[in-house]
Order: structure tokens, then C-alpha cells, then sequence
């Protein structure tokens, strides 16, 4: 069999490999763990003649680091990540098998095609390519695959930053998901233009766990202490309570140029009409307007007829920057004197600036491959790596390149239903991240 001559010609069938590799993480320690998709990775590069270092958090929790030397060692490096974990997948819920990375209209369908196993298989297919042909970079490139993205880093990211440092000993910007993709909007012109928007800050994340008290008994009795009433009544005064809104610099930044490219004017009054021209997308940008709180599980009981004298709650608090001890102490307040909120999980808000040499090496790529399209800045509400990152000092970007057809409901594939990347989106990328690699 001959080698491909490009990675555009093997990035479906690495993205399919690594799909069919089921990385579930439950975020309890009871899924398969990242060890199958690192061990494909690590196999990928072998054949290569790379090298890459294997390092684990614990057995099954692995994560894969490889440098490449640029042809300039005295510039800063630049870190190239993504995460081999995705979120569950209730089979029965899906059209296809979530793990069979079926090919379908055009698309390769299942659990990580979009989240983020597309970017993984674009930038393994790159390093390849690299490889193949002997070719260096401008700088030196270090390539990270982590474990355990989905449920805050702390057995990926996190530990491979905290005990291996020297991996990214030089890095001082880093590029992973959530960015660079398309959104078809109309323009004051008539004719519709892509809009591609590079991620340049994400909120922060506060996990949290409210736990009502109260006092057990008997399912036939008066009780005034009921936990789970009192969680109840927790949890309807928290999901009541408006948030104010504020525009951090990224959102202001999106706003108007979507503004300037719709002729679509807009206040704090009045926003419905600008954030439609989104489309799917908006669900992210509205979650950047403010903060947010949403509940996601709940516990509570062990019988039919007993009242039991405890009911917990999980919440998924997301913060703006600078608003995390505000939101906490809300959250505390609303849940009342009968309600403990214990702190499951805390990572920082980022925030970079959309210009200098490395945003212009994105832009540049992206227009390259599309030349009359748009690019514009964003706030992610979710979190990505970079979180762990920045903890050396490094500056991170949403960049995983997607053309997106217009009619394509793609904010709702992430963590959803269905979840599927159009062939000819996954190529086009390929062809983006190979131009921004050949020149960051």
C-alpha cells in the first residue's frame, strides 16, 4: 500500500479509528480510561519514526506528549493539544451506533467526531505528514494528546503540567479546540459570507454540590425538615436568579463585527435579532453574556415510604473573569441555611488578545483556503486545557478548523445527540492546520 502523499488523504480514517475507540469518561473513574486511544497514537507516530512520551495519572489515564524541532530552536515554542476522552453516549438515543464511526451523508457520525477526536485525527495526520517528509517547522512544536479533558483535566492536563513542567519547557502559546470554525451569516451586501470565529478566552469553571439537610422519617408522616423539599426550594431560587449581564472584550469584540457585517445594530435591550445570525452557534456566545448556573444530576432517597435526611444536587457554575468568588457567594446565599455547597471542582477564566504573529498565522491560514470570508474573536462558555496550561505561562487559542455547510446544527453536537463532522470539513481543516503549522 502506498503512503499517502498529503495528510488530507488519511485524516477520515484516523478520525474513524479513533472514534471506534471508545474513551467514555464518567467522570467517577469508571470508564475504559484514554490508555486504547493513547497506545493508537503512540502506534500512528512509531510508524513514522517518532518517538513520543507516554505518561499516566493513574493506570488507564494517559496522556501523549511529542516535541518536534523547528528550524528556529531560539523562538518560543508553540504547544498543539487536544483531549482523547469524550462525553457518555446513550446508544439508544442515537441514529447510529455512537462508537461505530459510521460513514453517513457525507459525515463521519459518533461520540468524539466533533469533541474533539476530528482535531485530533487533523493534527496526527499533520505531525505524519511531517514526518514523512522530513519537513520542520518554523519553531519547535510540542504535540500533546490528554486524558481526562471532560471532567476538568485534573488526571490530565493538570497532572502532566504539575509533574512534567519540562514537556513544555519553552512553550508560550498553545492552540486546541472550540475555535476556527465556520458560521454562515448574511451580510449588508445580501449575499451570505462565512464568518470563521477563533476562540480567544473562555469562562471559568466552578463545579458545585449543594447538599440539603434534613430530618428521616417515615413517608406516611408530617415533616416540615424534608431534605429533598429543601433542596426543591434550593434549587428553584438558584435557577430564578438573573445574572447580570457584561460584556467582556472578546463578546464586544463579536458583537460589533457581526454587527458591522449584518448592518444589524444592538443594545443590552435589544440583542435577540444580532445573536440569530448565528445560528447554532449562539448557544455558545450566549452563554459568554453572563454567568451561569445550571443544575445537571440530582440524589436524593434509597426507598419509596422513607424520607431520607439528606438530598444532593450537582451544579455546573460557569464565571466571566473576575467573577468567581461573587458567583459562589450568590450560590450560597440562594441556597439557604439548610443547604451545604462544597466546591467539586474550581478552574480560571482565560482571556488573549486577538492580534499579534501567532492570531495572524490563523487568520492567514484560514483565508488561504477561504478567501472571502470573515474571522472574528469569541469567548468559549466551556473550558478547554488550555485552563491547565496557562498555569506556565502560556497563552491559549481556540483553533481546530471546521468549513461548515449552512445548514449544519453544530453548537447542539457538542456533548449531544447524533454528533457527526462532515467529511469535507475534517479535509478542509487538515488543509488549514498544515498551512498554520508550516508558518506560526
Amino acid at each position: 500500500m502506498s503512503e499517502p502523499s498529503n495528510p488530507v488523504d488519511e485524516v477520515v480514517r484516523i478520525c474513524r479509528d479513533l472514534v471506534r475507540i471508545d474513551t467514555t469518561n464518567y467522570g467517577d473513574g469508571s470508564g475504559p480510561g484514554e490508555r486504547a486511544a493513547a497506545d493508537y497514537v503512540v502506534t500512528q507516530l512509531r510508524e513514522v519514526g517518532l518517538e513520543p512520551t507516554v505518561v499516566e495519572s493513574e493506570p488507564g489515564r494517559t496522556s501523549v506528549v511529542l516535541r518536534l524541532e523547528g528550524e528556529d530552536r531560539d523562538r518560543p515554542a508553540l504547544c498543539i493539544h487536544g483531549h482523547l476522552d469524550v462525553v457518555p453516549a446513550n446508544a439508544a438515543d442515537w441514529q447510529v451506533d455512537p462508537f461505530a464511526a459510521e460513514l453517513r451523508d457525507g459525515c463521519v457520525w459518533g461520540r468524539g467526531a466533533v469533541d474533539m477526536k476530528d482535531m485530533d485525527a487533523m493534527v496526527l495526520a499533520n505531525i505524519r505528514h511531517l514526518a514523512r517528509t522530513g519537513t520542520k517547522p518554523p519553531r519547535d512544536v510540542v504535540f500533546a494528546f490528554f486524558a481526562d479533558e471532560e471532567a476538568g483535566g485534573t488526571k490530565g492536563s493538570h497532572w502532566v503540567v504539575d509533574n512534567h513542567p519540562e514537556l513544555f519547557e519553552g512553550v508560550t502559546e498553545a492552540v486546541s479546540e472550540v475555535g476556527g470554525y465556520s458560521v454562515t451569516i448574511p451580510t449588508t451586501g445580501g449575499e451570505p459570507t462565512r464568518a470563521y470565529l477563533v476562540q480567544t478566552a473562555e469562562k471559568g469553571i466552578l463545579w458545585l454540590r449543594l447538599t440539603a439537610h434534613g430530618r428521616a422519617g417515615h413517608g406516611s408522616q408530617v415533616n416540615e425538615e424534608n431534605a429533598v423539599v429543601r433542596l426543591a426550594e434550593a434549587i428553584t431560587r438558584i435557577n430564578a436568579h438573573k445574572w447580570p449581564r457584561e460584556y467582556i472584550a472578546s463578546v464586544r469584540a463579536l458583537l460589533d463585527g457581526l454587527a458591522e457585517l449584518t448592518g444589524t445594530t444592538w443594545s443590552d435591550e435589544d440583542l435577540e435579532e444580532l445573536l440569530d445570525h448565528l445560528g447554532s452557534a449562539q448557544a455558545f456566545v450566549r452563554g459568554t453574556l453572563q454567568d451561569t448556573a445550571n443544575f445537571t444530576m440530582a440524589d436524593a432517597g434509597y426507598k419509596h415510604n422513607v424520607i431520607p435526611q439528606s438530598a444532593s444536587a450537582a451544579l455546573d457554575c460557569r464565571f466571566l473573569p473576575g467573577h468567581d468568588d461573587d458567583l459562589l457567594a450568590t450560590v450560597e446565599e440562594l441556597a439557604g441555611e439548610h443547604v451545604d455547597v462544597e466546591v467539586v471542582h474550581r478552574d480560571i477564566s482565560l482571556d488573549a488578545p486577538f492580534e499579534g504573529p501567532l492570531v495572524e498565522a490563523m487568520k492567514a491560514a484560514l483565508l488561504a483556503e477561504d478567501p472571502g470570508a470573515e474571522i472574528l474573536p469569541y469567548c468559549l462558555s466551556g473550558g478547554t486545557d488550555n485552563k491547565a496550561l496557562s498555569k506556565l505561562g502560556i497563552t491559549g487559542y481556540g483553533f481546530a478548523p471546521l468549513q461548515l455547510p449552512a445548514d449544519l446544527d453544530f453548537g447542539p453536537m457538542f456533548h449531544g445527540i447524533d454528533e457527526r463532522v462532515p467529511v469535507s470539513a475534517l479535509e478542509f481543516g487538515t488543509r488549514v492546520l498544515q498551512r498554520f503549522i508550516a508558518t506560526c
